[in-house]
């Protein structure tokens, strides 16, 4: 598992809930950019990854969209994976030959789900689009009358799921969603929507307030409780998470006192923060477990026993999203929260040690191999702590609902 990187990218339906996450991979001996040859990459190494892996930890009980080439396809028929969740995206390089063709049949007829990646149709690929459940356009290599043309298109074929990938923006996803695509792909949930001359809505503006106080460089003990304390649903839903068998605590924890003095300061002050921003309901749940990941995966890379350092890290990982949770320019937020030069030139510049952390970070997420590559960092390190962190993630997640 050490020399396969193996990331996902979150689809959404039009109520940006994630339907599923295309898996992205590359072997680690070989080229440097995203493997879609599988032939390449060696499908053993692929499939044995994701065994080793574990669908169920990639995805959890989302779909899994993957990449086939042609070879695969055809070999492929015996896949060891549940029929319901993995969907078999067929690359834009392959065409509807015989053997083709009776391999996807084989695959669909087995329960699997067949997706048409970076598709544009044409009179010689209906063929492919009559097997097909869904369709990727890539609205970012398309103008918007391609897209709209190729829409109208593939709807007169027959009735199926529509997916936009490379959506980057939220103009790009609400042109989009209204010209009927089904679902999304892209960052555009990850970008703020700023609007000029917009007021910060009351509870961004009350969660910036209290993420202020909670990062004052001369708070102590009585000043964090107090702060959390005056918050009554801050305070409910954080003991309820330290109570959670996330921490799997000997005896309960009563009092915020109590969780500061077991947990540590700069532990309950992320916790109150990754609270504080999960209060904001019009946001995609995606959206905390990316920045929660992020954290985590920072926590890790910094391979640091010093608990304030750590906490440095995990802080900059997690407030990274913060310009795409309040649709504010990260430059406007930082000048509300009383955070370190080092901690604000990471998350505007990504410069010095955090920087290239979080930029290292960034690059796994977006499966941009060779930029990983170029961050620094030991291969296994980036592998090891984006699963560890992606585990803690799942758990976290799960302690706070």
């Amino acid at each position: 598992m050490a020399d396969v990187f193996i990331g996902r990218q979150p689809i959404f339906d039009r109520h940006m809930r994630v339907y599923a996450y295309e898996l992205l991979y590359r072997h680690g001996f070989v080229d440097h950019a995203v493997i879609t040859d599988f032939n390449a990459a060696s499908s053993e190494v692929v499939i044995n990854s994701l065994i080793e892996v574990g669908l169920d930890r990639l995805v959890g009980d989302k779909k899994a969209f993957c990449n086939f080439t042609r070879d695969f396809l055809i070999k492929g028929a015996s896949i060891p994976f549940p029929t319901n969740q993995l969907v078999i995206e067929v690359l834009e390089t392959v065409t509807p030959e015989v053997e083709v063709m009776d391999a996807i049949r084989s695959l669909s007829r087995s329960g699997h789900m067949i997706a048409l990646d970076d598709f544009v149709v044409t009179d010689e690929l209906v063929p492919l689009v009559a097997l097909a459940d869904v369709i990727k356009v890539d609205v970012l290599e398309l103008s918007r009358e391609d897209v709209v043309s190729q829409v109208e298109k593939l709807r007169k074929i027959k009735s199926l799921k529509l997916l936009a990938e490379k959506v980057e923006t939220h103009d790009e996803y609400v042109f989009c969603r209204e010209l009927g695509f089904d679902l999304f792909q892209g960052y555009f949930f990850s970008k703020p929507q700023v609007v000029s001359g917009r007021k910060i809505p009351p509870s961004r503006l009350a969660m910036l307030r209290l993420m202020s106080e909670l990062q004052g460089v001369d708070i102590d003990l009585c000043k964090l409780e107090e702060i959390i304390q005056t918050d009554v649903n801050l305070s409910v839903k954080l003991l309820r998470q330290i109570n959670s068998s996330f921490y799997s605590l000997m005896s309960e924890v009563k009092s915020i006192r109590q969780a500061i003095i077991y947990l540590g300061l700069q532990h309950i002050r992320n916790w109150a923060c990754i609270v504080s921003m999960g209060s904001i309901s019009d946001k995609p749940q995606e959206l905390m477990l990316m920045a929660l990941l992020r954290g985590k995966m920072c926590e890790i890379m910094s391979a640091t026993e010093d608990s304030e350092q750590r906490g440095m890290y995990f802080t900059v990982g997690l407030f990274s999203m913060l310009d795409s949770v309040l649709d504010l320019p990260m430059d406007e937020v930082l000048k509300t929260l009383p955070l370190t030069e080092e901690v604000n030139a990471a998350l505007l510049k990504r410069e010095g040690g955090l920087g290239a952390t979080l930029s290292c970070v960034e690059a796994y997420e977006r499966a941009c191999w060779s930029d990983v590559d170029s961050c620094g960092f030991e291969q296994r390190v980036v592998t090891q702590a984006y699963f560890e962190a992606l585990d803690w993630t799942n758990a976290a997640l799960d302690s706070l609902n």
